[in-house]
């Protein structure tokens, strides 16, 4: 299994872990500290070394902040977790729930502290502008930040904190990348030397194993190496990586593109590129505080250049595309053939017996490398958490009149998944196939959108959400994020969010999820990823305009559809898309997976 179930914490020991930093406070002359989610590379999923914030608080989402002084302490989340958050860390009575740190931290701060208090932060688990636009906010109060020496967490934690991860670095075939390393180097340099920069720094693991054609092991469900890197306008790139995790193999993939050294050097290396006077690109919004402050006036602002070429998938990478979902789509089908015989014979299937099942038929394709995501197996008031991870504790069983939300994907050479299906268990409520409803019509709105060139997600945003709207309802998640082919499954630029400002481009690969929770009830969530199309002029337009071909392919509930809610045109997508998966699909499974393929997939 690559998803395990055991409880995220130990909430027992979560009082006793304040109180020493809290004592740490007093030593080191601060009033607060800070603690980010993230690691030094401002990952979003990171090794277990890096989990600071789950140990010292039970939390145990994806994004989240805490602040904590010598009396209070608040725990920082967005829409996603804020029913997680409380069910967490709720009980201990330790933790404010402010809202988002963006939106809500600089205020408490303010409210907790006076003038002339000092607010510490580790300089590597924020990055440059974070950390700028929090001084600017505070200093008006005469509240200060100020790096540590060492992560005060770290410092409690000591010899049980797990050892960094020591993954072994996997070439990644040009048959699956499409593009040499050589190749996209290249290209960085001529933007570096279009824009008058000496070198870049890379910090992204993601951005880093694009680069070179390499993958790695250093953090679950994502293929990536922890590393970083310096590429200059001329001469050899140089990745900092630790060398016990490159074979003979990897060794030499890499030798023709980039000097290899030991993660000991950054900083030396850092410090020559400043002494040299050397103009060096960094982004302030990926990269840590510390790189900018160690670089001084040669610090120059930019953003990664791997970020765009990385989203655009190249035709390598869209075939590839193609392929994975075919593959996952079989594997789905089964695995829902296989849950509605179990149910309908009465077995007594519970939350953590679905992941393993659906686990089990991804692996049977010999072709699964690794899950993308631990699979989010919510049945009745569980799927109402929007980011809910089922551990032994929490494990419920799947009650008839019920739903049950299933949010998963995989990894695969050729590209990354990620699906969303809910599903009636017996006979539905009225209210929640109303509902199913509504987000399927705000999930065939983006299917169907058709857009010229320069928009953006968050001018689709509002597609989505219309029919949920009418009925004075909505969900406080974005609508889709960026993913990466056999990398991060949540990438950017792209997203389709109130957030998303980045333009959406021919041969990005978004997810279109919107969704709808009933706390303490069910939770709805219909998800496919879909691929940016090349412009094209409808017959008699005068505009090019873009749009979505759907990758994925799983049937959508029937059961749950309200058809009398649906227009001709939204009955007619259904009943097309359903058709396009049986004449893809019927072909991949074995006979009793598709007589039940054929039922779930009649015109409705």
């Amino acid at each position: 299994m690559f998803q395990t179930f055991a409880a995220p914490s130990d909430a027992a020991a979560v009082p006793d872990r304040v109180k020493r930093l809290r004592a740490l406070l007093a030593e080191e002359g601060l009033q607060a500290v800070l603690l980010p989610r993230g690691d030094e590379h401002q990952g979003e999923y990171v090794a277990p070394c890096s989990e600071r914030l789950r140990w010292l608080t039970g939390f145990s989402g994806s994004a989240g902040m805490v602040a904590v002084t010598r009396r209070h302490a608040g725990l920082f989340v967005d829409g996603r977790y804020t029913v997680q958050v409380r069910s967490e860390c709720g009980s201990s009575g330790l933790f404010d729930f402010p809202g988002m740190a963006r939106v809500a931290l600089a205020g408490w701060l303010k409210d907790k502290l006076k003038s002339g208090d000092v607010v510490g932060f580790d300089p590597w688990l924020h990055t440059a502008s974070e950390i700028a636009w929090l001084d600017a906010l505070l200093k008006d109060a005469g509240i200060a930040l100020k790096p540590t020496r060492r992560n005060l967490v770290d410092r409690i934690w000591g010899k049980d904190r797990p050892l960094p991860p020591d993954g072994p670095v996997v070439p990644h075939p040009m048959k699956y990348a499409g593009r040499s390393a050589e190749n996209k180097i290249a290209s960085l340099q001529k933007t570096l030397k279009d824009a008058g920069q000496d070198a870049v720094v890379l910090t992204s693991p993601d951005s880093i194993c694009w680069l070179f054609n390499i993958r790695g092991h250093d953090v679950a469900h994502n293929p990536v190496v922890l590393a970083f890197a310096i590429v200059p306008a001329n001469g050899k790139a140089e990745l900092f990586v630790a060398p016990e995790k490159l074979s003979r193999e990897s060794r030499a993939h890499l030798e023709s593109s980039a000097k290899i050294s030991p993660p000991g050097a950054l900083k030396d290396r850092i410090a020559a590129l400043r002494k040299a006077g050397r103009r060096v690109r960094v982004d302030y919004d990926r990269a840590a505080f510390w790189f900018v402050r160690a670089l001084g006036k040669s610090a120059v602002r930019g953003g990664d250049p791997c970020v765009a070429p990385k989203a655009i998938k190249n035709a390598t990478e869209i075939k590839g595309a193609r392929v994975a979902h075919v593959r996952d789509g079989a594997a789905v089908v089964r695995f829902l053939a296989w849950l509605d015989r179990a149910v309908a014979g009465g077995d007594a299937v519970d939350e953590i017996a679905a992941v393993r099942a659906l686990e089990d038929q991804r692996a049977g394709s010999q072709a699964l490398k690794e899950i993308s995501f631990d699979t989010i197996s919510g049945s009745g008031p569980n799927g109402a958490i929007v980011h809910y991870r089922v551990t032994e504790a929490s494990n419920r069983i799947l009650k008839r009149g019920e739903l049950f939300l299933l949010d998963s994907g995989a990894q695969y050479l050729e590209g990354t998944t990620d699906i969303t299906r809910t599903i009636a268990i017996g006979e539905p409520p009225a209210e929640a196939r109303e509902r199913f409803t509504l987000v399927l019509k705000g999930h065939i709105a983006i299917a169907t959108a058709r857009f010229p060139k320069g928009t953006r997600g968050i001018d689709l945003d509002a597609f989505a959400r219309r029919a949920l709207w009418e009925h004075g309802l909505d969900y406080d998640h974005g609508t889709g994020h960026g993913v990466g082919s056999y990398l991060s499954v949540h990438e950017g630029p792209q997203s389709i969010s109130r957030a998303g400002m980045a333009v959406i481009e021919p041969g990005m690969i978004i997810s279109n999820e919107p969704g709808y929770y009933k706390e303490g009830a069910y939770g709805i969530r219909i998800e496919n990823l879909v691929l940016v199309t090349e412009p094209e002029r409808p017959k008699g337009g005068d505009r090019d305009v873009m749009g979505f071909e759907t990758l994925t392919l799983v049937p959508i509930d029937r059961r749950l559809i309200a058809k009398e809610l649906l227009t001709p045109d939204e009955t007619r997508w259904i009943d097309t898309y359903h058709a396009r998966v049986l004449a893809t699909i019927g072909p991949e499974v074995d006979a009793p997976t598709l007589r039940w393929l054929e039922a779930a997939t009649k015109p409705l």
